[in-house]
């Protein structure tokens, strides 16, 4: 079974996204809060692909998303966020190669469709 890490500082959305992810054939294996607890939960889970946040309090989303692809270039991570106001961002995580950028609010079918594709 494919597993999952979900990064976002708001409990909420973690419940969602695991709602939302629910019915597909995806374990979560684990759940983080910051940046830095989501690039220490990467290394030792070693989950098959990420959703992540960009905008969280202490660790920010981009700093973990870089850390993650230093340690491994491969990793599959979704990009759940706000998108208003932000693409510059959204220009720096495309070139650090991540999957998809899903917009808040979230829409089930779309991040359905975009683990559907990485699994």
């Amino acid at each position: 079974m494919k597993t999952v890490l979900i990064v976002d500082d708001s409990g909420f959305m973690r419940n969602l996204i695991k709602r939302h992810i629910g019915t597909l054939d995806i374990d979560v294996v684990g759940e983080a809060e910051n940046g830095k607890i989501a690039v220490e939960k990467y290394i030792e889970l070693k989950p098959d692909i990420v959703t992540l946040d960009l905008a969280m309090h202490e660790h920010g989303g981009l700093e973990a998303l870089q850390e993650i692809k230093q340690i491994d270039p491969d990793a599959k991570v979704i990009i759940v966020c706000s998108i208003a106001g932000r693409s510059a961002i959204l220009e720096e995580v495309k070139k650090l190669g991540v999957h998809a950028v899903i917009n808040k609010p979230l829409k089930e079918d779309e991040l359905a469709d975009a683990v559907k594709e990485l699994l």
